[in-house]
């Protein structure tokens, strides 16, 4: 079930997105007081498949690692505050794009690199340290990016709310489960877990949109604001990947795997922080990070079927 539904996530989504935009448009509704328990639920499902308990087993592939972190972490911020000044004029925005662009991603990236003939067991492999990673980098990411005036706006309070209830804690179920796969229960539990993170994201998708897209229609600045500079970046991630592995002399598979990792974004497992904005910046934040989700379907669409092409 699991294989079959990460087969057919991107149909799903784009169904999802299609029924969340004519029900948004026809009967104005507002979920957005069940978002947070939809995506405390979403964030135990990816959790749950990250092999936090297989760690190090990363180490076995040192040149990939170092590719991988690079990429992430020092060539994609240093890109970012290059153009980080033809950003739109508005700090939610600003923190929306900045929030989804730095944090690579930890879920669906492995089921898109193994279609585009990349290494997915590898892709996994890495996941744990790019989520640990991200999350202690982004608080100095969004000081460096936004400056001090704009932290020192925010009240801590909500984001380390948001922090524990909808990061740590399925963090910390996820490996607990993990760590008793021996029982059966356990097992059992794993196995509906595996199965939580295609129809979740696709309910939170919905959630989202139907409850924001008459505000989004209403404002289509917004989202030509936002679709170039997304578009731009899956274009300047790919080329200058495509350069990084063959720098590092990777082979064909995990040169793929570097790609993907850089084009794909954390997106909604980032949301959390979105919602602990003020009130009157959650909306934006919001479609800035959801409109780069949509974006971004549309490009893996395109990836998969270029870098199969592709050789170190």
């Amino acid at each position: 079930m699991q294989a079959q539904l990460e087969r057919s996530q991107v149909s799903i989504y784009l169904i999802t997105l299609s029924i969340a935009v004519l029900v948004g448009l026809s009967m104005p509704v507002n979920l957005m007081d069940a978002l947070p328990i939809a995506l405390g639920i979403l964030m135990y499902g990816m959790f749950v498949q990250i092999p936090f308990l297989k760690f190090l087993d990363i180490l076995k592939a040192p040149r990939f690692l170092c590719a991988i972190l690079l990429s992430n972490f020092v060539i994609i911020p240093l890109v970012l505050s290059v153009v980080f000044p033809y950003f739109p004029d508005h700090p939610a925005l600003q923190f929306g794009i900045v929030l989804v662009l730095l944090t690579p991603c930890i879920d669906y990236v492995v089921v898109f690199t193994t279609l585009g003939k990349g290494d997915g067991k590898l892709m996994l492999a890495a996941t744990p340290i790019l989520l640990i990673l991200q999350i202690l980098l982004l608080p100095i990411y969004i000081y460096l990016f936004l400056g001090q005036s704009f932290v020192a706006a925010l009240s801590i309070q909500p984001f380390v709310e948001s922090f524990f209830v909808l990061m740590l804690l399925p963090c910390v179920a996820a490996i607990l489960v993990q760590s008793t796969q021996q029982h059966r229960w356990s097992q059992i539990t794993q196995s509906i877990s595996n199965a939580l993170p295609v129809p979740l994201m696709a309910l939170v998708l919905f959630i989202i949109v139907s409850s924001n897209i008459t505000v989004v229609v209403a404002d289509l600045t917004l989202l030509q604001q936002l679709i170039p500079i997304y578009i731009g970046f899956m274009v300047i991630m790919f080329l200058i990947n495509l350069m990084l592995g063959r720098s590092f002399k990777l082979p064909s598979n995990e040169l793929r795997t570097v790609i993907y990792s850089a084009g794909t974004r954390n997106s909604l497992a980032v949301l959390p922080f979105a919602l602990a904005l003020p009130s009157e910046w959650v909306l934006i934040a919001i479609t800035a990070i959801v409109t780069q989700t949509l974006v971004e379907l549309v490009g893996e669409l395109i990836y998969v079927r270029i870098t199969p092409k592709i050789h170190g």
